[in-house]
């Protein structure tokens, strides 16, 4: 039984997701609704949900504003948004989830599902919050950390101290450059999508590298990392890598 809080100062937009909710969730029992963030806070206050669906940009206080006002955060997140590039930028890098408005029925039912499953790890969140709210004042996404969720905890790095990324099943292990190790419960996909700003590059199906960590290219197929690594390069990665290493010559 999941109590649940939507936020959002358009009237259609709070009564569509409270429809797809009551019609596709039967994990969530109660749901109230804030049009503003004040009213929002009350509302956390007197009925402590588990998850509030949290509207990105509103009148005078946002949603980040709301997070802003509440020292404990005794609940999950999801946010919805219409478009707002640089502000899903910082709630991925921070581990965070969200929806697109209008909020699909697939997409609603699956953020839930994620919901569900981290439940356990809500020791978690007021990191997890704290780097996004630092996060949210970068003025540009190379300054962003990122948070990797593992079974010993939540850690943030700046992308500029991971070495290479592989893929160990549906999870990814990290190498960073102090020589440490992590294995984080998000398949190799999900950061490949989301370092690609940071100049890291899918260079097999299995690696991901920091192209700011190549010393070279090797003439058996595999690039050597700052670490003394060896990682294989697939054979339709071979030009793009080469056209990498030149630039940086130039």
């Amino acid at each position: 039984m999941i109590k649940a809080l939507i936020v959002d100062d358009e009237d259609f937009s709070r009564d569509c997701l409270k429809t797809l909710i009551e019609k596709h969730i039967p994990e969530i029992t109660s749901v109230h609704l804030a049009a503003d963030a004040i009213t929002a806070r009350m509302l956390i206050e007197q009925h402590h949900p588990q998850l509030v669906f949290l509207d990105v940009e509103m009148p005078r206080y946002s949603g980040f504003d709301l997070l802003n006002m509440i020292a404990e955060k005794n609940f999950d997140v999801i946010f919805t948004t219409s478009f707002a590039q640089y502000a899903i930028k910082a709630i991925r890098f921070s581990a965070l989830d969200y929806l697109l408005k209008p909020v699909k029925k697939d997409e609603l039912i699956e953020a839930v599902q994620r919901h569900l499953e981290k439940r356990d790890q809500e020791n978690h969140r007021p990191a997890l919050y704290k780097n996004f709210l630092n996060t949210l004042q970068k003025k540009d996404i190379k300054d962003f950390r990122l948070a990797i969720p593992t079974t010993e905890g939540v850690f943030f790095f700046h992308p500029d101290e991971i070495i290479r990324c592989d893929a160990v099943r549906s999870y990814t292990k990290f190498f960073l450059s102090t020589g440490k190790t992590f294995l984080a419960s998000k398949p190799l996909r999900e950061y490949d999508e989301l370092l690609q700003e940071n100049g890291f590059l899918r260079v097999h199906k299995s690696h991901l590298v920091n192209t700011q960590h190549i010393l070279r290219y090797l003439a058996s197929g595999f690039l050597l990392m700052k670490d003394e690594s060896k990682v294989e390069v697939a054979r339709r990665r071979k030009a793009e890598i080469e056209s990498v290493l030149r630039s940086r010559t130039v």
